[in-house]
């Protein structure tokens, strides 16, 4: 049985692996079925800066990701936007 901290940390390590970003902070985490769905703000390089060769910033993405049971990921894709608890869109 997994817990909010495996899940937190297996999270982080598939982000960190698949899309080299940085500053991971988990903003939502839900089991539905047996699947976990965690949402993630994460700061990576900014694509477009990079591909013509300028100084690189960091730009603030969403990202959801889903674990199965044995905290693999199965899916992930980048948001537009995320839509926090309070109503306000980010």
């Amino acid at each position: 049985m997994s817990n909010l901290f495996d899940v937190k940390k297996a999270t982080a390590e598939f982000l960190t692996g698949m899309i080299k970003c940085t500053d991971i902070t988990v903003l939502k985490m839900e089991k539905a079925g047996g699947v976990w769905n965690v949402i993630s703000e994460v700061y990576e390089d900014d694509s477009f800066m990079k591909s013509m060769k300028l100084p690189v910033k960091k730009v603030r993405l969403f990202y959801s990701v889903k674990l199965d049971e044995t905290l693999e990921a199965v899916s992930y894709e980048r948001l537009s936007n995320y839509e926090g608890t309070d109503g306000s869109v980010v």
